[in-house]
């Protein structure tokens, strides 16, 4: 059986030790609530969900605990008020319209909903995210000027491949769309990025915030 505790404090223990602070986000997607009170009791407070309606249900029953919810899923359009209501960060922001459904639909008396703006840098088309430094830069102005949201960083994807430099060329171009924003006047300092499989790699790369779900808690419950 999977020892969620031991498993948290073991990766826990591993990244405080890196160059810089690294923020651990449980991906906690189609698992229970359960495992998520087990992991809460070793100390994470950082969940990521990919579905609107399961990270709402999440939320509501599992409001009396600290905790920050992470959307990492696709935005659906109805899907934004969800989101804005329940999570404290966004990973996977693409387009103004989202941002604008995501500032109006969030509260006036919440704190600002953090946003990271997706970036394909694997470019391939199964995955989302934009794809020029364009691209971003203009969305990034938009989130800029919405008072309830506050741009933190980019996140990105890369591929699927036990290729290290591949890897490493991947997570360094998302690295220097950062440093280019901020070379052209935003003060960002978040990069969501790397996995189970590839946070050790991404953490060489400048990340500061990984998604870690298996490693966590198991594969994925797919029947739930």
């Amino acid at each position: 059986m999977k020892n969620i505790n031991d498993d948290l404090i073991a990766l826990k223990q591993e990244i405080n030790s890196t160059i810089r602070p690294i923020k651990l986000i449980a991906v906690s997607k189609t698992h229970s609530e359960a495992a998520i009170l087990e992991a809460i009791n070793a100390g994470q407070q950082d969940f990521g969900e990919n579905y609107a309606q399961e990270m709402s249900s999440k939320a509501i029953n599992l409001e009396n605990h600290s905790i920050s919810w992470h959307f990492i899923g696709t935005i659906q359009s109805n899907k934004t008020k969800l989101i804005a209501k329940h999570a404290s960060w966004v990973h996977t922001l693409t387009t103004p319209q989202h941002a604008k459904r995501l500032n109006d639909q969030r509260a006036e008396d919440s704190p600002p909903l953090n946003i990271l703006i997706e970036v394909n840098i694997s470019n391939e088309e199964s995955k989302g995210g934009l794809k020029s430094y364009a691209e971003i830069y203009e969305l990034a102005k938009v989130v800029t000027d919405l008072p309830r949201l506050k741009l933190k960083g980019l996140m990105g994807m890369p591929s699927n491949t036990k290729d290290e430099q591949l890897l490493k060329q991947q997570f360094n171009l998302l690295s220097q769309y950062l440093y280019q924003l901020n070379q052209n006047g935003f003060e960002l300092e978040h990069l969501s990025m790397g996995m189970s499989n590839d946070y050790k790699i991404a953490i060489e790369c400048g990340s500061t915030m990984i998604r870690i779900g298996s490693k966590i808690f198991g594969e994925r419950n797919y029947d739930k």
